[in-house]
């Protein structure tokens, strides 16, 4: 009659640990300790090989990212520096103005057209900026300034 085989049958385990548990005197032998062995030292440089190669792939797409970004921006003049000095005022008078960015953009220029858009107090503002009589930017706004004069010019008594 044939025995079946089966796993439990051998005397030797699979397990290292059972097999040190299983050898004959207080001392493994040679062959025991080998199955308990940590990572080779091949298998450490190709796991460090990886990681490092994930992580200049990284850095590599994140100054990228910043460079791209940094694109993005301008470095010229917009029309909401003409409105922000203008915001400052209390009072806007309706028609004309035109100016340049002094010595801060010697190219660019600007224009401004000021509107009452309601009789209340509320006026339009349209700012274009120019760089080399060419229109770079416009923009146009709403500001509130109750104090304002509404329907006469008064803006050559400030001039």
């Amino acid at each position: 009659m044939k025995t079946k085989f089966s796993p439990e049958s051998r005397v030797e385990s699979r397990d290292p640990k059972k097999r040190l548990s299983q050898s004959s005197g207080s001392r493994p032998s040679t062959f025991d300790l080998r199955l308990l062995r940590a990572f080779t030292l091949l298998e450490v440089m190709i796991a460090i090989a990886i990681f490092f190669t994930a992580m200049f792939s990284i850095l590599a797409l994140v100054s990228q990212s910043l460079r791209m970004a940094r694109s993005l921006t301008r470095n010229a003049p917009t029309p909401g520096m003409a409105i922000a000095q203008l915001s400052l005022t209390n009072k806007l008078e309706e028609g004309p103005e035109s100016g340049d960015f002094g010595d801060f953009y010697p190219e660019y220029d600007w224009s401004m057209d000021t509107t009452l858009y309601s009789s209340n107090g509320l006026f339009q503002i349209d700012v274009k900026v120019f760089h080399k009589g060419n229109v770079d930017s416009s923009m146009s706004t709403l500001l509130y300034r109750p104090d304002s004069p509404t329907g006469i010019s008064t803006r050559s008594q400030f001039r």
